[in-house]
């Protein structure tokens, strides 16, 4: 799910990649306000607050949240930088390594939030929402922009004008295409949401030790991907060498 791209990427590469991401910044985001009280895997609402404190002349707190979107960007750009320069060297690991540095950005927090939280509670939030920047980034990249898991503000426009096509989509390819990505839509929104209900648990239970949890599913999701590729090498291996005998 996060090696295949281009024409080799299917849509069931895209169902299960919105599953685990959109649950991933659905455990993020409720678990990162609880925590702080900002909000951690988009910056449409700190750009409003930013504007805000700028007419108030509230410089050091228009700052705040001017990092707060400048975070969200960085992770996004370095992300996007990561994947080309790994992709000039070694494709292999084009998608491996900011998943992996997500993975450990949230396991920082995790293992230090309890510490930081008193006085450093904006250096958490710019930390998770550099980890959601690098996150929406990679995905965009990965699934040629079909699936987006940080928000949902774009998804649901996506999904509003996708439901109104149903009603001049006639032929049957167009239709079942539309009905495809509708259904992928629908399955980030859910996911997103039961992210956000665990998110919510976890945090009761564990506090800021709940974030190590999307941070286990994404490097599950990753070794979960190199041991399907090398299964698939060991079968053809095994099929070139039944040829070669036969």
């Amino acid at each position: 799910m996060f090696r295949h791209s281009g024409k080799t990427r299917t849509l069931n590469h895209n169902k299960k990649i919105a599953s685990l991401l959109s649950f991933v910044a659905g455990v993020v985001n409720v678990a990162g306000f609880i925590s702080v009280q900002r909000l951690t895997t988009n910056v449409t609402g700190h750009f409003a607050f930013f504007v805000d404190e700028v007419f108030k002349l509230q410089w050091s707190r228009s700052l705040v949240y001017f990092l707060y979107i400048l975070f969200f960007f960085l992770g996004s750009f370095i992300s996007s930088l990561l994947v080309e320069m790994i992709m000039r060297k070694n494709e292999r690991f084009v998608y491996i390594i900011p998943g992996l540095f997500e993975s450990l950005i949230l396991l920082s927090v995790a293992m230090a939030g309890p510490y930081l939280v008193s006085g450093y509670a904006d250096l958490i939030a710019c930390s998770l929402l550099f980890a959601m920047g690098l996150q929406n980034s990679l995905v965009t990249r990965i699934s040629g922009a079909m699936v987006r898991t940080t928000h949902l503000t774009g998804l649901f426009t996506d999904l509003g004008i996708e439901i109104s096509q149903l009603f001049f989509y006639k032929r049957k390819e167009q239709k079942n295409k539309l009905l495809a990505t509708i259904r992928l839509r629908l399955r980030i929104i859910a996911f997103f949401f039961l992210g956000g209900i665990a998110g919510g648990v976890l945090y009761t239970y564990f506090g800021f030790y709940a974030l190590g949890v999307p941070a286990a599913l994404l490097i599950g999701g990753l070794y979960y991907d190199g041991l399907k590729l090398q299964l698939i090498k060991l079968k053809r291996r095994h099929e070139l060498r039944q040829e070669k005998y036969s």
